[in-house]
């Protein structure tokens, strides 16, 4: 996959998208910027997918107050095999539809879930495929100077250090 041109760290920006939400209203990822965004790409049929959904909403719960969002972009053709699964295994991040699979092609998703990790400049700075239990505590634990400007995986990047202050954040992503 080919990434947009790069921002000036070397993240490149994340490609824009305005999906329609389960409440039928239009959300776009320009609607989010100042905020760091996760993307998780998601299908009613992925079994690793309802595993990460409770780790992703606790994670969502927890960030939130700090200026985090999340999404939740499911990319089936219906609609109703969504709101089963959702039915089953509720969360509280914002779910929005993907039918004909052009934002997950646009992102290069290949696997079931894939995340991606958006800085407040709108850069992308993380990417994950599939799950596995555990897999969220790397973005706990993670440290931004492993590999500055590079969108990573496994995850290698802390969603801490991108909450903040300008100074603090300066101070994460210099090196040593």
């Amino acid at each position: 996959m080919a990434w947009p041109a790069a921002a000036t760290d070397g993240s490149p920006p994340a490609p824009a998208f305005t999906l329609t939400s389960r409440a039928g209203k239009p959300v776009s990822l320009a609607d989010l910027k100042g905020q760091v965004v996760m993307i998780n790409f998601w299908a009613s049929w992925c079994g690793p997918c309802r595993q990460e959904f409770p780790a992703l909403d606790e994670m969502y719960k927890k960030y939130k107050p700090m200026g985090f969002e999340m999404v939740g972009i499911n990319v089936e053709s219906e609609k109703a095999d969504a709101e089963k699964f959702l039915g089953a295994t509720p969360v509280s991040f914002p779910i929005l539809f993907d039918p004909d699979n052009k934002v997950s092609g646009t992102y290069g998703v290949s696997a079931m879930p894939t995340t991606f990790l958006v800085d407040r400049q709108g850069r992308l700075r993380w990417q994950h495929r599939a799950y596995k239990a555990g897999d969220e505590a790397a973005v706990h634990r993670a440290d931004p100077r492993d590999a500055p400007g590079k969108v990573m995986k496994p995850a290698r990047l802390a969603l801490a250090a991108l909450f903040s202050s300008p100074r603090a954040a300066a101070r994460a992503s210099s090196p040593g």
